[in-house]
């Protein structure tokens, strides 16, 4: 079973296990499947003033935390318990791309030369880590959710708006990955 386990597994089959959780959460409790929401929640857990947008009933949010804890858990016992003991695989073609941004490390998953402390102090670092987590945060509360909320959850339930915005998300990603990024990683 750990052999199995250690595999990379088909996206087919994790596919379907991410999309069971909807009908799952559904069934369970009528909640709604979404990461970015939790960032609110402990805002208002942590910071609870006179501030309109975290006076809500939070007790009946819980729920999230215990959500986010097993993501992490299982994100520890994955990386820690489950590790492949192979390294990554990439294109050659990526590969040669990345090397000549100077990304060598390319047998992980988070490349050394872009996700390290050390880099965490360069304009690059500051640029991809910093600038990039709150854009994302940024974007995921202005379109009113994030990519797993909208393109998971939203699309199950032929929401109109999370199919724009889904969409909004891959053009994003597109331009980034393409336009952006390669800009950045000349730095």
């Amino acid at each position: 079973m750990t052999a199995l386990a250690q595999q990379p597994w088909p996206w087919y089959v994790a596919g379907v296990i991410i999309g069971l959780t909807v009908p799952a959460l559904l069934i369970l409790g009528n909640k709604h499947f979404g990461i970015s929401a939790i960032f609110r929640h402990a805002c208002a857990a942590c910071l609870p003033g006179n501030v309109k947008f975290f006076q809500y009933n939070l007790k009946k949010e819980t729920w999230n935390f215990f959500f986010i804890a097993g993501i992490i858990i299982g994100a520890v016992i994955a990386s820690q318990l489950l590790a492949s003991p192979q390294s990554s695989s990439i294109h050659p073609q990526l590969k040669a791309e990345l090397a000549g941004y100077g990304i060598t490390d390319t047998a992980k998953l988070a490349p050394a030369q872009l996700f390290s402390f050390q880099n965490l102090l360069t304009v690059k670092g500051f640029i991809i880590l910093i600038g990039g987590g709150f854009l994302i945060g940024f974007g995921s509360r202005y379109a009113g959710g994030c990519t797993s909320g909208h393109a998971i959850m939203g699309l199950s339930n032929l929401q109109w708006p999370s199919l724009v915005a889904t969409i909004m998300f891959m053009a994003g990603g597109f331009v980034m990955a393409n336009l952006i990024m390669p800009f950045i990683l000349r730095l």
